[in-house]
């Protein structure tokens, strides 16, 4: 074919190369009838396209279901991020920016701001002590859908960690917040099935209204300081915010950071109270009480900062102290005052150091190195410290019991109160608490309440101490019931070390006058 004659195929291919380049896949040049080498060449370019075409469609579908799947990975990642694993709630994130959402809304539409609820369950710990962190996981999801039950569609619950929950209520008045709170008081009040078990998921809750120009963060603080009010005034109260509550929090704040340095400082004291043989007002021993003495608000009674030594750690550190000082002070009595050989000092131990693993080598080296025999000192522990009857906790008692330490249970008839698991356990004394003689001769059967409790404990092998005797009436009764000892401000007063090292070096059987002031008695710590 001459150059004035071009095959007008030619052209037409070069042009369908070119539109290939160019990515437009579906160009396509219809083969002429010569079906010659160049209409030949003509198919193979069409196949060509045809499987470029193939291969870019094949290649879109991965892109698009790769895209859908990073998406939905996205997707799936912000849940998480914005949910609790366990409970499948909205966690803190998430409620954090529910809250700045609420507020934002109903400042821009001069609607009714939101009101948050925080929920703290009360004992939840002991679930989890009794029956293992499973059981506690269990009870945490049935209270996340317990409280989901109890609210609007247009309301968010949340889990914030360990036993505390939230509700956000966008729009809410107070009548709406506090009929939430006492729908999710009424639905955790119903015990919870474990299997064979039954536990109860009460919540202490704290209740605050938004205000105009109040921020996310200061909405959860108010929140939380009325659910901490709650908590200290009971178990399933609810309380609503009030600005006084803010200063007490930051006043128990401020006495956190004072407390961890007090015993550092030398602030705590010991003061001392007789227990006495009451068929001849001997002085068996002392129980050793501390107390802060607070450089500006002076003597502050234990049951002000023990609770606050557990929530902010330093108890063991206070325990320690105690013991160490408690037994310095009765080597020295031992030493240089004419004590009876079964002179006893008794100091409390919390539940956090019946856990130490190192507790009784601390007690042996202390007793080792002051020279002080182990049946002169008596531990006293709660009736809750040791119900569990953890590892740990039954590790220490058994050898301190071998040691040859008494073990003595203390507030016996606030607690759980058996005398059964009493008998398991290597104790030999139980302290009756005070509550018990408040009203020994004004209600009706209490005298013969308390005898019986006596004889159970006499019956169980142990020994009875009540305290908190305040009168003679008291005295004589328990006296003719055939309790052996006992103490309270009939007897003594708690006293410091320096009064008991004089009491002490005088007098071996107490002498005591009929009655004592009413306000010393409310005062007693």
């Amino acid at each position: 074919m001459s150059a004035d004659h071009k095959d007008p195929r030619l052209a037409m291919l070069v042009e369908s190369i070119v539109r290939l380049s160019r990515g437009e896949l579906s160009s396509r040049i219809e083969p002429s009838t010569a079906r010659d080498e160049v209409d030949a060449v003509i198919t193979g370019v069409n196949l060509l396209a045809e499987e470029l075409e193939q291969v870019y469609e094949q290649f879109e579908k991965r892109v698009e279901s790769r895209t859908a799947m990073l998406r939905q990975a996205h997707l799936d990642m912000m849940k998480m991020a914005m949910s609790d694993a366990l409970t499948g709630l909205a966690n803190r994130v998430a409620l954090m920016d529910g809250i700045e959402e609420a507020l934002a809304q109903a400042a821009a539409h001069n609607a009714e701001p939101p009101a948050l609820l925080l929920l703290d369950l009360d004992s939840f710990k002991n679930v989890n002590d009794r029956f293992g962190h499973d059981a506690g996981d269990r009870v945490l999801r049935e209270v996340a859908h317990r409280l989901l039950g109890v609210v609007r569609e247009s309301d968010l619950v949340a889990r914030l960690g360990g036993d505390e929950f939230a509700i956000l209520l966008p729009g809410a008045t107070m009548e709406i917040a506090m009929q939430v709170a006492r729908r999710a008081l009424d639905a955790l009040a119903q015990q919870i099935r474990l299997d064979s078990l039954y536990v109860h998921s009460r919540a202490s809750i704290g209740v605050r209204l938004g205000t105009a120009g109040q921020t996310a963060d200061e909405l959860l603080l108010d929140a939380d300081t009325a659910m901490y009010a709650a908590k200290r005034e009971g178990r399933s109260i609810i309380k609503v915010f009030e600005p006084v509550m803010l200063y007490s929090r930051q006043l128990r704040s401020q006495m956190a950071t004072e407390l961890r340095d007090a015993i550092s400082s030398n602030q705590l004291v010991l003061h001392y109270q007789p227990v006495v043989e009451l068929a001849t007002n001997r002085i068996l021993g002392v129980e050793v009480l501390v107390r802060w003495q607070h450089p500006l608000r002076g003597l502050i009674p234990p049951d002000t900062f023990i609770p606050l030594a557990e929530e902010i750690g330093v108890i063991h550190d206070l325990d320690r102290w105690v013991m160490s000082s408690s037994l310095r002070q009765l080597a020295t009595w031992r030493r240089d005052l004419p004590l009876d050989d079964d002179f006893q000092l008794r100091v409390n131990l919390s539940a956090v150091e019946l856990k130490q693993l190192d507790l009784v080598d601390h007690i042996r080296g202390l007793l080792r190195e002051l020279e002080v025999p182990a049946h002169s000192l008596v531990v006293e522990i709660t009736e809750t410290a040791i119900v569990t009857r953890g590892e740990v906790e039954m590790y220490s008692l058994l050898s301190l019991q071998q040691l040859g330490v008494g073990i003595e249970i203390d507030d016996f008839g606030t607690g759980y109160s058996s005398i059964s698991y009493l008998r398991e356990l290597p104790v030999s004394m139980v302290k009756v608490d005070r509550s018990l003689l408040v009203e020994l001769n004004t209600r009706p059967g209490q005298l013969d309440f308390v005898a019986a409790i006596l004889q159970l404990i006499r019956a169980a092998g142990l020994e009875a101490v009540f305290e908190g005797i305040e009168t003679r009436e008291q005295a004589d009764q328990l006296r003719s019931m055939g309790c052996a000892s006992g103490q309270g401000y009939y007897f003594s007063r708690p006293m410091p070390a320096d009064e008991a090292s004089a009491l002490l070096a005088t007098t071996r059987h107490l002498q005591v006058s009929e009655g004592i002031d009413d306000a010393e008695t409310a005062s007693s710590f």
